[in-house]
């Protein structure tokens, strides 16, 4: 038996593929372990510096920082899906005047760093004039520029990778480009595209922490102030270790929602061409 990019190891290529494996996992484990013994060395492990999180108000303003961030990525996550759908659509129209434009629009805030954009909009927008930018307004519109273009090349390579006879068959009973695109070539495309896109949004969630550059008082905030904590001897690495757990639980709990969805929607009956 073979596959189709390569033949089936045998009983020498499986030994080897073992023994790799074995060897990978004890540089991992030894990588670890050397990591654990200086933060212990450096005594990152000490009462004093992990007896900061007794305190309740510290969990107060972790718990802050945390509805800070997760606000931002909740009306990101929103605006850059809308964005990109509205972005995927524009590209692919027979139109020029809109193509040409949306792709240039596109290109142009994919190409852009995310923190330049959020700069642009906290520090330049009130220097020409534009007031009433808060640090939340500067995160969200910058992950939304952001994250919606490179949404919209999603969805286009979604979209154009369905079979031509979809939209062909659509036409021929009588539905308008818009409905062929909003009512069969749209969903199928998210329900194609799903894991790229649910991957695009952890990227988003993970990004908020940018807007700590921006004095905007999300996760990575707090934990930065916690670390600062002097009486208890600058605890910046038991701060890191548990904010990044804390990033860790919201992207595994976003990742089980996308696999909760996708098994939803590949239970729900499918569009035929």
């Amino acid at each position: 038996m073979s596959s189709v990019l390569f033949d089936t190891p045998g009983p020498k290529a499986l030994r080897r593929n073992r023994l790799l494996g074995i060897i990978t996992i004890l540089v991992i484990a030894g990588l670890l372990a050397f990591v654990v013994y200086r933060f212990a060395e450096t005594g990152q492990f000490s009462a004093k510096k992990w007896s900061i999180f007794s305190y309740t108000v510290v969990w107060e303003n972790l718990l802050k920082g945390l509805w800070a961030t997760l606000s931002a990525f909740a009306f990101a996550a929103v605006g850059s899906i809308a964005l990109g759908m509205l972005l995927a659509v524009g590209r692919l129209s027979d139109r020029p005047w809109i193509s040409r434009p949306v792709g240039w629009f596109t290109e142009l805030f994919r190409a852009i760093p995310l923190l330049i954009l959020m700069a642009l909009m906290f520090y330049g927008l009130p220097s020409i004039g534009v007031q009433g930018i808060t640090p939340f307004t500067a995160v969200v519109t910058g992950l939304i520029l952001y994250n919606g273009s490179v949404l919209a090349e999603i969805f286009r390579a979604g979209i154009l990778a369905l079979p031509k006879g979809q939209s062909e068959a659509a036409y021929a009973i009588g539905l308008r480009k818009t409905q062929v695109m909003g009512m069969i070539l749209l969903p199928q495309a998210v329900r194609t595209m799903l894991p790229a896109i649910i991957a695009q949004l952890v990227v988003a969630l993970k990004d908020t922490a940018l807007g700590f550059i921006i004095t905007y008082q999300e996760l990575l905030y707090q934990i930065n102030n916690l670390g600062k904590a002097g009486e208890f001897e600058f605890p910046i690495i038991p701060a890191a270790i548990v904010g990044g757990a804390i990033y860790v639980g919201c992207c595994l709990l976003l990742a089980g929602l996308a696999k909760f969805t996708e098994s939803r929607m590949s239970k729900s009956p499918k569009v035929s061409g």
